[in-house]
């Protein structure tokens, strides 16, 4: 590292002010602070020093995310396998999936962290390291067999238009792997919708078998459209191991449950908004267990509601962004149980839209804040009111 060190203070000057390679300054910056903690001190101001930054955080939620990742890659190649009914060996299954997912991860970093260079260099700032977590959640919540085209145009629109424009990392209102699937679901609906879109169906470097017209529906897919009140899929620890058809990361209850346990041993997420939003979610599932419609999705028990489709992933990487979510310690709580409450709501009266998370979360997102200062203004009320007392 020593030697990195030098050579980066020998090549530094042509990066600064008057050099010859000034324009990329801040992509200089971006990566020399990625790899060494800068050793610039502030200069006015009041300032907290921390051990750990945001670029820390950012890297503590991606590792975290890296069990989900690669089981994603290898329940890809599964799924191929299976539904081609070929034989493969466990390298052949994860050699294929993680053949199928590293462009779609490649996309992502390139078209994101490009338009955050192209910015920090024009406004003549360093680059935010936001893009760090949004970059790899991308790519783990759209269906295998979304285009990378497709892929590129969401996220670029996400990065614009849900982050630079409201002023950055950490100003932004809304997640912005959220708003890129969000993006995707509206505009390219047939790409992130239907029983055609989560095996990969094109053999990859001799890898599986090309086939035509492969389909396989998610268990939440058999919900929506059942005639019957018992029409969705009965429990199956494949539901747990998230051996069965979804979005790249969202399947293994186990990974992201592993992930779910690093976020909260180094307190990087708030267990408040994450305990709230599976109760929410539990509760309003009995609740049309009770008394609900008629109808498969509403009769499903609680637990497989939770077990299913994105919302364990959305609990624990998505609702948890300490940007878009509440920040005072009880508006967590209200926060987690009503995004909860929403996905199970959306689920079962909504049947063209079976996967309510997103959404929950998004409107959520525009809720935080107001949540944030009624809590706020209820601590002051009753301050205030002890106040009078006291003084009477």
């Amino acid at each position: 590292m020593k030697a990195l060190r030098k050579y980066l203070d020998k090549i530094k000057p042509n990066f600064e002010e008057g050099g010859k390679l000034h324009a990329f300054h801040s992509v200089f910056d971006g990566f020399e602070t990625f790899l060494f903690t800068p050793n610039t001190t502030s200069k006015s101001g009041t300032h907290i020093h921390d051990a750990i930054d945001s670029k820390r955080i950012m890297s503590i939620v991606v590792i975290a995310l890296v069990p989900a990742l690669l089981f994603g890659m290898f329940n890809v190649g599964y799924q191929h396998f299976k539904f081609t009914q070929t034989a493969g060996s466990f390298i052949e299954m994860f050699g294929y999936g993680f053949l199928a997912v590293l462009p779609k991860l490649i996309v992502s970093y390139v078209v994101g962290l490009g338009i955050e260079f192209v910015v920090a260099q024009w406004k003549k700032e360093e680059i935010q390291e936001g893009f760090l977590v949004s970059g790899i959640l991308i790519p783990m919540i759209v269906p295998v067999d979304c285009p990378l085209w497709i892929i590129a145009v969401a996220t670029a629109f996400a990065v614009i238009f849900a982050k630079e424009v409201f002023g950055g990392t950490g100003m932004n209102v809304f997640n912005v792997a959220l708003v890129t699937r969000a993006f995707l679901f509206f505009a390219y609906p047939t790409k992130m919708s239907g029983d055609a879109v989560w095996v990969a169906k094109d053999s990859i470097f001799g890898l599986g078998t090309t086939v035509d017209g492969l389909t396989a529906a998610t268990a939440l897919g058999n919900a929506s459209v059942a005639t019957t009140p018992t029409g969705y899929d009965p429990f199956s620890w494949d539901m747990i191991t998230g051996l069965i058809p979804g979005s790249i990361g969202e399947t293994s209850v186990i990974a992201i449950l592993l992930g779910a346990a690093l976020l909260l041993l180094t307190g990087v997420a708030s267990w408040k908004v994450m305990f709230s939003v599976f109760f929410g979610g539990a509760f309003m599932a009995w609740i049309f267990n009770v008394a609900g419609p008629d109808t498969a999705m509403a009769n499903m028990p609680w637990w497989e509601h939770l077990i299913l489709g994105g919302f364990c992933f959305g609990a624990v990487f998505m609702a948890t962004d300490p940007v878009t979510a509440t920040r005072t310690e009880k508006g967590k709580y209200i926060y987690g149980f009503l995004i909860g409450v929403m996905a199970i709501v959306i689920r079962v009266l909504n049947p063209g839209y079976p996967e309510g998370m997103m959404l929950a979360i998004l409107l959520m997102n525009i809720f935080a804040p107001l949540i944030d200062y009624y809590v706020v203004q209820s601590n002051i009320s009753r301050r205030e009111k002890r106040a009078i007392k006291s003084n009477n």
